[in-house]
């Protein structure tokens, strides 16, 4: 991975192959193949779709683009070039995500997630619930990484509490994937920020800085929202979180302290010091912070009552590279405090390799140039690369049902595109989360949607216009794009 301080560059040899004799009816045939094979996949699976169903889908639909390109004189070597080429360009993002894995390991077992955790659900308020839940939603998804585990623990709660307060379950359901998808989005944990600079080749850090530009007035207007519908709505109890706090607290030592460590992080990241510096710097300093304020944790994760030299190493260790699960009197926190280490982000390693073989035999035939020559057509200015960009997510939310492959498939096809219009390669993975990631909860059928809604116990009908964060953050991008706001060039620092 390239260090943010450089300016975003790409390799000579880094092209999209052409090939005059593909027509673009037979570019596409790979295209449909997958998204049908894919569509009944999850029609099949449903949510284990992602636990590996998929990622041999992906496969077959390089071995479809193969067979295309064999019939069009296309040599076996070179679409293994390719492939390999591919998968090699993704080497920077597969360690960050491995060690992501690991820091997320060393800071549920120190405490720091929990304390974020902790001090969240201490600002909610009735007059401002709605708000609230934003907020919270959005510092546990930022802490995890994940809108998924948000959604399945405290988004449950939330939920829960709302409905006594008598706020409709649409509204609640609403300001919490609002904020899940946030933190989701911006997090540095989450599997999709890693995805969309890889496929785009950029960098993470450089990614998000660049992204919080949209994200920012995006949230800002769906909190406002928010406040203002907390107000004209009428609500009766008390939001009771003692319970939720009390286990934390009996659990884990929770103080301000442990604060420190994510700070560190932070001014590693605004010092614009490389990704995997920062990341092992955290997971290290979480690991010691883990020895100082939860040696039983740590203890018992190792393998013994009594925190000796041996079980510290095996607990922090265990906490850096497998499942960790730690137990309170709340099945709720169980699902919450739990990692799966480094072992845990292999299934997303396994998805962007077999995306790269997909992508790559898709690039040896010449069908990722055919397809993206035809999609640039149609694409005469700059707002048009981007709401090409923008559409072709959206579609594959649609027909493909998986957020991942709405990031993999236009990442791949348009990166090109955007180099030739002089455009930093965080433009295009700004649009592909804008866009990929915080709208797959609002397509019914796809596996974010299914999930959620399943997991909420609220339809997507109910809670997709009180979405707002999710819906407004494709249109924020095409405004900025349209009046050509913070457009990052190839040579120049972003520009107005």
């Amino acid at each position: 991975m390239a260090n943010p301080e450089e300016k975003p560059h790409f390799r000579e040899d880094e092209h999209i192959v052409e090939n005059k004799n593909l027509s673009i009816a037979e570019a596409l045939i790979p295209v449909i193949a997958l998204v049908g094979m894919l569509a009944y996949n999850v029609f099949v699976f449903g949510d284990d779709a992602l636990s590996g169903s998929n990622q041999f889908i992906l496969l077959l639909g390089g071995a479809v683009a193969a067979i295309v390109g064999f019939f069009n004189k296309v040599s076996y070597q070179q679409m293994i070039d390719e492939v390999a080429e591919n998968v090699r360009s993704t080497t920077g993002a597969l360690l960050i995500l491995l060690m992501v894995g690991a820091l997320s390991g060393t800071w549920l077992v120190s405490g720091i997630i929990p304390a974020m955790i902790y001090y969240g659900l201490q600002i909610l308020n009735p007059t401002i619930f709605l708000a609230a839940c934003v907020i919270i939603c959005s510092i546990i998804s930022v802490a995890t990484g994940s809108s998924w585990t948000t959604s399945a623990t405290v988004g449950i709660a939330l939920v829960g509490i709302g409905d006594a307060l008598g706020i409709p379950l649409g509204m609640t359901a609403g300001a919490v994937l609002s904020g899940a998808y946030f933190g989701d989005k911006m997090s540095p944990l989450s599997d999709t920020t890693n995805l969309a600079p890889a496929m785009a080749g950029g960098d993470l850090f450089s990614h998000i800085r660049y992204m919080a530009l949209t994200t920012t007035p995006t949230i800002i207007i769906t909190l406002v929202f928010f406040i203002i519908m907390g107000f004209t709505i009428d609500t009766s109890g008390v939001a009771d979180t003692g319970s939720i706090l009390t286990n934390i607290s009996n659990t884990f030592n929770i103080s301000g302290w442990l604060f420190l460590v994510p700070i560190a992080v932070i001014v590693l990241i605004v010092k614009k010091a490389p990704p995997l510096m920062a990341l092992l710097i955290g997971t290290l300093l979480g690991g010691v912070f883990a020895l100082i304020f939860q040696p039983d944790i740590v203890a018992q994760i190792g393998g013994s009552s009594q925190l000796t030299f041996e079980t510290a190493y095996k607990g922090i260790l265990n906490a850096i590279t497998v499942d960790t699960n730690i137990a309170t009197e709340d099945p709720a926190l169980n699902d919450l405090f739990s990692s799966g280490g480094m072992s845990g982000m292999l299934g997303t390693i396994w998805l962007i390799v077999c995306a790269m073989v997909f992508g790559g035999i898709m690039d040896g035939i010449g069908a990722l140039e055919r397809i993206t020559e035809s999609l640039l057509k149609m694409a005469k200015t700059t707002f048009g690369l981007f709401a090409s960009t923008v559409g072709s997510c959206l579609a594959l939310n649609v027909t493909a049902s998986d957020q991942y492959l709405a990031i993999v498939v236009p990442g791949k096809m348009f990166s090109k595109a955007y180099k030739d219009r002089g455009l930093a390669p965080e433009n295009l993975s700004r649009s592909l989360e804008d866009s990929g990631t915080v709208t797959s909860v609002l397509v019914p059928w796809n596996t974010c949607g299914a999930y959620h809604s399943g997991v909420l116990g609220v339809s997507v009908a109910e809670y997709g216009i009180f979405a707002v964060f999710n819906w407004l953050s494709p249109i924020m991008t095409l405004l900025f794009a349209a009046f050509k706001i913070k457009i990052k060039q190839l040579t120049t620092s972003i520009s107005e």
